[in-house]
């Protein structure tokens, strides 16, 4: 006879143990007892007839199996979390769950007064807003809705081109005043730079060949632009960030603005099968909508500027 497949609840009880670390901790993320997650465990590795995990007094020790099954497990999470958004789809009205993902400034810096403004239009539509520099998987549902400044590839995700945002050298007046204003390129390896930890195909792609702006060069290094956002708005030093973003705060100065941009094409991306749900289709195209008229208001007003 046939074993009968694990329930989805052992999975997300292994989900869990994997992330948390622990039993003890896992145990609370999902409300349950420690021995309850212990017999899911135990049930998920008889089910499954391999080890999961190596038992000692300190705990549970992941398996290199137990590491090959997270990706799947995970797929099978974002599965049950898309069924769940579906779900909440209501007949009359446009209303449920949607959820988009999109990197961390465009998320806390750009995105908000834009889902204001959708929020006073469709307050029935609740909003799941995930934040990472890492693209989410459209196609394996992990979201409905992307941010993307990468051109998607895959022929199931419907893209549509919002426009150009523009990068440049900013540092707080703080920073100038201390260290003095850097006139050439060259310049910038005599300053504190912040700037990347890990250089990503993308960023090299994009970063001019001879700039001064490697890793070697920085003297504050982090994967978040949150943070290297942060770090230039407090003076730390010279870092890399949106034109328009800078420029909304008086206390930075926009370095090298005749000489040095940097170009990133922005999509709003979503799978094409859900251009039959109301609620995602509706906000999709207002993200579109508004994206486009916030790169064409910025790109007057650098035109303006340089005028």
């Amino acid at each position: 006879m046939d074993k009968t497949d694990p329930g989805w609840e052992l999975y997300r009880s292994f989900l869990a143990v994997m992330r948390e670390g622990s039993l003890s901790g896992a145990a609370r993320a999902l409300g349950m007892t420690q021995p309850s997650l212990g017999r899911h465990m135990r049930e998920l590795e008889e089910t499954l007839g391999v080890s999961l995990f190596a038992r000692s007094p300190q705990g549970l020790s992941p398996t290199d199996l137990a590491h090959e099954l997270v990706p799947h497990a995970q797929a099978m999470a974002s599965s049950s979390a898309a069924l769940r958004r579906a779900a909440t789809t209501r007949q009359d009205t446009i209303a449920g769950v949607v959820r988009i993902t999109a990197s961390e400034v465009i998320g806390a810096e750009v995105l908000p007064p834009m889902l204001a403004a959708f929020r006073q239009r469709h307050p029935g539509i609740v909003i799941e807003l995930s934040l990472s520099n890492q693209a989410e998987d459209l196609l394996r549902r992990d979201a409905d809705i992307a941010i993307r400044m990468v051109r998607p590839t895959q022929d199931a995700l419907v893209a549509r081109h919002v426009g150009k945002i523009t990068l440049s050298f900013f540092a707080h007046k703080r920073y100038i005043e201390a260290n003095g204003r850097p006139r050439t390129m060259a310049d910038l390896t005599k300053h504190a730079l912040i700037g990347f930890d890990h250089e990503t195909p993308y960023i090299r792609s994009m970063r001019p060949a001879g700039l001064p702006y490697t890793r070697e060069h920085f003297a504050l290094r982090t994967d978040s632009d949150l943070a290297a956002l942060a770090a230039i708005r407090a003076g730390y030093g010279i870092g890399v960030c949106q034109t328009e973003i800078g420029r909304r705060d008086p206390a930075l100065v926009q370095l090298f603005a005749d000489s040095f941009t940097l170009n990133m094409d922005a999509w709003v991306v979503m799978h094409e099968d859900l251009r039959r749900s109301t609620r995602t289709r509706a906000l999709y195209d207002h993200l579109a909508t508004a994206m486009s008229d916030y790169t064409r208001q910025h790109a007057r007003a650098a035109g303006a500027r340089k005028r």
